[in-house]
C-alpha cells in the first residue's frame, strides 16, 4: 500500500488538524513516498524499538510520542537522540507521529481509557474547538475510592499508583470521574469546574498537587506509561482502515521508571 495513501487512511479517523497548538505530528523522519509492507506502531522510539524496527524490516515507524522535540542544528552519532534519527535513515525507516490528536479525537485514547474504567456519558474535559476536547469527565457507579483504585490498576496493569492527598481516606465514596492521559496536570480546574470527584492524570507536579489539595481535588496519578494503550489501540484501526500492510505491535519497554 503505497505509504501516502496509508496515513490518508489514519487522518480519515484520526486528522492532524484536531492537534493542539504546536504540537508535533505528522511526517518526521523520512518519506510516504513509498510502498508500505510492515508499520511498527509504539509509544516511544528509542533504542530498543529503533532494534526492533530495524530487525522486522518495517517501512514505517507510527509513534504517539515525537522523536524529534526541538530544532535540530546537528546530525552527529555521538548524541544519542540524533543517533537514533541516523539509525533510522540509514535503515530507510520513516517515522509518522500521532500526539494530541489521539488524545482528542473520539474514539481516541481518552475514550479508550473511559471504556476501561467504565466512565459513562463522557463529555469533553477541556474544549480544543467547537466540536472537540482534550480529556474526557464522565460518570461511574458509585463506589468507594480504595475500590476504584483496585479497578484503575487492574485496567492499567500497575504495581502501584499514586495518591495526591494528605489523607489516606480509602472510604470516600466517588461517582464523577475526570481523566486526561499523559501530563495532564494544567486540566485539574476542568476537572473541578466540571464537579469531578477524582481525576486521573500522570506526572503531576509537587506544587501542583499542593494546589490540588488545596482546591478539595482527590487526585490519582498512574504516570504517563499508561499511554502504552497507544499500541493496541492504533493498531487494531490501522487493521480496520488499511489491506495489505503488516501492522506490528511494539513490544519494547520504554517506561523509564521501575518500582522497587
Amino acid at each position: 500500500m503505497d505509504g501516502n495513501e496509508f496515513f490518508k487512511a489514519y487522518e480519515s479517523f484520526c486528522p492532524k488538524e484536531l492537534s493542539m497548538k504546536d504540537d508535533a505530528v505528522g511526517l518526521q523522519v523520512g518519506t510516504l513516498d513509498k510502498e508500505f509492507k510492515k508499520v511498527l506502531v509504539t509509544l516511544d522510539i528509542r533504542e530498543d524499538t529503533v532494534a526492533e524496527a530495524i530487525e522486522n524490516n518495517v517501512d514505517c515507524i507510527l509513534a504517539k510520542h515525537a522523536l524529534i522535540f526541538r530544532p535540530v542544528s546537528t546530525l552527529v552519532e555521538e548524541d544519542t537522540q540524533q543517533k537514533l534519527i541516523l539509525d533510522l535513515i540509514q535503515a530507510g525507516i520513516s517515522v509518522y507521529i500521532s500526539h494530541t490528536n489521539i488524545d482528542i479525537v473520539d474514539g481516541g485514547i481518552n475514550d479508550y481509557f473511559c471504556q476501561l474504567l467504565d466512565i459513562n456519558d463522557t463529555e469533553f474535559l477541556s474544549q480544543t474547538s467547537d466540536s472537540n476536547g482534550i480529556g474526557r469527565i464522565g460518570n461511574i457507579e458509585k463506589q468507594t475510592l480504595g475500590e476504584f483504585i483496585v479497578k484503575t490498576k487492574k485496567a492499567f496493569d500497575l504495581d502501584d499508583i499514586r495518591l495526591v492527598s494528605y489523607e489516606k481516606d480509602l472510604n470516600r465514596e466517588i461517582s464523577r470521574v475526570a481523566i486526561c492521559g499523559g501530563t495532564g496536570g494544567s486540566f485539574f480546574k476542568d476537572a473541578l469546574d466540571k464537579k469531578a470527584d477524582l481525576f486521573i492524570t500522570g506526572d503531576v507536579y509537587y506544587h501542583s498537587a499542593h494546589d490540588m489539595i488545596s482546591s478539595g481535588l482527590i487526585v490519582l496519578d498512574p504516570g504517563h506509561y499508561i499511554e502504552k494503550d497507544f499500541i493496541p489501540l492504533v493498531a487494531e484501526k490501522l487493521r480496520q482502515l488499511t489491506s495489505g500492510v503488516e501492522i506490528i505491535e511494539s513490544k519494547a519497554n520504554t517506561n523509564p521508571f521501575i518500582t522497587l
